[in-house]
């Protein structure tokens, strides 16, 4: 691996950095935004969900627009629209602002998440694909772990008593700092050379030829050409590709292989846990401030076992990540589940007259009744103040109300983090951009890209009324109950891509399922 490779993988994966950063940033925003525009569990899902939407787009779009013309000119629209969405949030003046303006950060991030791991795909060398595209997800999640920490000190800022931070403009500055990252993110684009195979399909074999010589010397670059030419030779690339292509005999193993991982890598609640985080954390009653400071935790996490993964992606191998991080996955969800069906919710009179910003009087009743789940007790409670009163207040009812082991559910959230940030999260990332032929690549990412940011946005969706409704240990036994049922279909049909060139793998995969 040269220094040139590696410095292109980062600078190219900086997307993934700030879509990372967009995810942590709204579970602390909300917090404050929410009960500000008073909003209820379907506009709370469309803030979150929004950009996840307006993804679906981007990456159908991305892919082929990509083929047409380069992987580069995308990714720079790509900075440009973070940056840009991130001016427009900060200044929202209403719930409709703020979700359209998060939908143009939706569209940088669902072109950035497919383009990334394919252009690193096509810049790499065998040996060291698997550690390279990694990178993206390593820069996710130090997106997320960058946000998480934004968020935990602007909020300590806020109750700190600052001239300059208040409830009403405090979300403001969390979204607005997003700027800084997405402007860096443009200019070093510039310094990124165009993908050498996306130049051989465009009859531009020179300059694919100086781009690989520049990056990886002469010897190795004599090898990536000699594998590029020989799969156009025995392919017969063509300009054009349908999406009816993509469901042809000898494609249908590996589509499906890819339409699996798209769907279980969000359906397990993964962006459940980390756009709503701290939400997450007040159910369990340590409150806001702590909540705050858990989702530090839980991104601190994310980052250790991620840089596990890169660390054994070409080592282990990527099917044996899969399979033991999603078993890993279905243990945590299940053992969140059963921690929150043993929480029991009190209000003692001592406890109802400390609270200074309720009318303590509208809770009397409720006094020393013992609630056995957590869908009855908050539907009273926002009964009695409603439900902006309760938003604002959440953290602290909850705190002094609930009884429950709120350690195992934080150690099954790590858990359930841990395993999917060295198994889900890169490896996904990985395989796509590996099992799909040069010709396709595009194409095929961005449809399954698609159905990931469909299943991501479903998820984020509904996820406010899960909670409201079926209540947190039901939610979480319904994600733990898909894990289980992922880890056998990955023990089933996933191969192993470890060590093979891109080309190796393409007469591999195809012709053996055509």
């Amino acid at each position: 691996m040269t220094k040139k490779t590696l410095f292109i993988a980062f600078v190219v994966s900086l997307g993934g950095f700030l879509f990372g950063f967009d995810a942590g940033i709204i579970s602390g925003v909300m917090s404050y935004a929410g009960p500000q525009f008073d909003l209820n569990d379907a506009q709370t899902g469309w803030v979150v969900s929004s950009p996840s939407f307006a993804a679906m787009i981007a990456m159908l779009v991305a892919g082929r627009l990509s083929d047409r013309i380069g992987r580069k000119k995308i990714l720079i629209v790509v900075a440009f629209l973070y940056a840009l969405s991130a001016i427009t949030s900060a200044y929202a003046v209403s719930y409709e602002a703020l979700y359209l303006s998060r939908m143009v950060g939706g569209l940088a991030f669902g072109a950035a998440l497919i383009l990334a791991p394919t252009y690193i795909a096509e810049i790499s060398t065998a040996e060291n694909r698997g550690k390279l595209v990694s990178i993206q997800q390593l820069n996710i999640v130090l997106g997320f772990f960058a946000a998480f920490l934004s968020n935990y000190y602007f909020n300590q800022y806020n109750v700190s008593g600052s001239e300059v931070l208040s409830d009403e403009n405090v979300w403001r500055w969390m979204l607005g700092v997003e700027f800084f990252p997405a402007i860096f993110y443009f200019g070093l684009l510039f310094f990124v050379p165009k993908s050498p195979r996306w130049l051989y399909t465009k009859n531009r074999a020179d300059q694919a030829k100086n781009v690989l010589e520049r990056i990886h010397g002469l010897e190795q670059a004599d090898i990536e050409i000699h594998s590029i030419e020989k799969n156009i030779e025995d392919s017969e690339v063509s300009n054009e590709v349908s999406i009816r292509e993509l469901i042809a005999p000898a494609l249908r193993f590996i589509m499906i292989v890819g339409i699996t991982l798209g769907i279980l890598q969000q359906v397990t609640g993964i962006n459940a846990i980390y756009f709503y985080a701290t939400s997450i954390f007040k159910q369990t009653g340590i409150g806001t401030d702590a909540a705050f400071s858990s989702g530090v935790l839980l991104s601190f996490t994310t980052v250790v076992f991620t840089l596990l993964a890169i660390y054994l992606i070409d080592r282990m191998g990527r099917r044996p990540l899969l399979i033991v991080g999603m078993s890993g996955i279905a243990v945590s969800l299940l053992l969140c589940a059963y921690s929150f069906s043993q929480a029991t919710y009190e209000l003692s009179a001592s406890e109802i007259n400390s609270f200074e910003n309720i009318d303590t009087y509208k809770l009397a009743e409720f006094q020393d009744i013992i609630y056995d789940n957590d869908v009855s007790f908050k539907n009273d409670i926002k009964a009695a103040i409603g439900n902006q009163v309760y938003a604002l207040n959440e953290g602290t009812i909850l705190e002094v109300a609930i009884n429950m082991n709120a350690t195992l559910v934080l150690i099954g959230i790590l858990g359930f983090i841990a395993c999917f940030a060295f198994s889900l999260g890169p490896v996904m990332w990985v395989m796509l951009s590996e099992i799909f032929p040069n010709r396709y690549r595009g194409l095929a990412i961005g449809v399954i890209g698609f159905i990931n940011s469909f299943s991501s946005w479903l998820i984020q969706q509904i996820f406010p009324w899960e909670i409201s409704n079926l209540g947190s240990a039901l939610t979480f036994l319904i994600y733990g109950l898909i894990a289980t049922v992922g880890v056998l279909l990955f023990i089933k049909i996933l191969p192993e891509t470890k060590g093979k060139s891109l080309e190796q793998l393409e007469n591999e995969l195809v012709k053996y399922n055509a």
